[in-house]
């Protein structure tokens, strides 16, 4: 029996399930790889205190961190919410002491509801520690935005020239997410040498909570797999659209993406991919 190659996420947790390490896991799932987790923080807002953030120690991220390095090995590091400083520096340090292959890094800043998920002084820091490690960054525009100093991100050509940029930070290959641009759903990936456009279908939908938790999960697991970087995107992007597309909600609360919509519904959202040299 061949194994499942092994994936964690070094994330928040969300507590109404549809974001964080909930949807990292069910990404995993779906997607054939052994999921594990460490969590960084609880995110669930306390009805009189409105505490929304209530981060975990550095010795309980530490110790989940080396369990599951124990027990299970690993072969491709996904991280969403780090929050602070002192839990980015601890991360940072796992993660070079560990030697994974690939590492994926979805720079969390902003949640769905507005929720602040990255300290102001940790911005700098993550810049510097985590960025260099990774793989693949996965920011979307306003993330993008927030890395590159507050620079304004509006257009297609705004998202290309983001990607660019943000590659000189270090990490092998930049996926800038254009889900605030009119017209179709187009996320630009830069390699260090070519630019690929990745477009699918824009699907009219509040439903989108875990999204990009969604997308840069389902990246690591492609990763893991052994796919090369674009057709990784390319398959992630075709997994969290068709999840969009049958996104739904139990409240008037902005509700979550259908991870086993793929595997239910059995349709899927072909991602037309378009290369050009940056």
């Amino acid at each position: 029996m061949k194994l499942p190659t092994r994936v964690m996420t070094i994330a928040g947790s969300a507590a109404g399930g549809s974001a964080g390490i909930q949807a990292d896991l069910k990404t995993f799932q779906e997607l054939d790889v052994y999921g594990m987790s460490v969590v960084t923080a609880i995110v669930g807002r306390h009805p009189k205190t409105n505490k929304n953030i209530h981060l975990q120690t550095l010795e309980a991220i530490e110790a989940q961190f080396l369990t599951a390095m124990e027990q299970v090995g690993i072969d491709a590091i996904k991280t969403g919410m780090l929050f602070s400083k002192e839990i980015i520096t601890l991360v940072a340090s796992l993660m070079e002491q560990s030697s994974v292959q690939h590492v994926v890094v979805d720079p969390v800043m902003v949640g769905k509801m507005n929720s602040k998920l990255l300290a102001d002084d940790a911005i700098a820091l993550l810049k510097e520690a985590i960025l260099p490690m990774a793989t693949i960054i996965t920011p979307n525009m306003p993330e993008a935005s927030l890395l590159l100093n507050g620079r304004p991100i509006k257009t297609l050509q705004e998202v290309k020239q983001a990607a660019v940029d943000l590659h000189q930070m270090g990490s092998q290959a930049v996926l800038v997410k254009g889900g605030r641009l009119e017209g179709p759903a187009i996320d630009v990936l830069y390699d260090g040498e070519t630019l690929t456009m990745l477009e699918a279908p824009r699907i009219n939908t509040v439903n989108t909570s875990g999204a990009g938790c969604s997308y840069s999960a389902a990246i690591t697991a492609f990763l893991s797999k052994g796919l090369p970087l674009v057709d990784a995107v390319r398959s992630a992007k075709e997994f969290v659209t068709t999840a969009i597309a049958y996104g739904f909600s139990y409240t008037d609360i902005v509700g979550p993406t259908y991870h086993a919509a793929m595997r239910n519904k059995k349709e899927s959202y072909n991602v037309k991919v378009k290369a050009c040299k940056g």
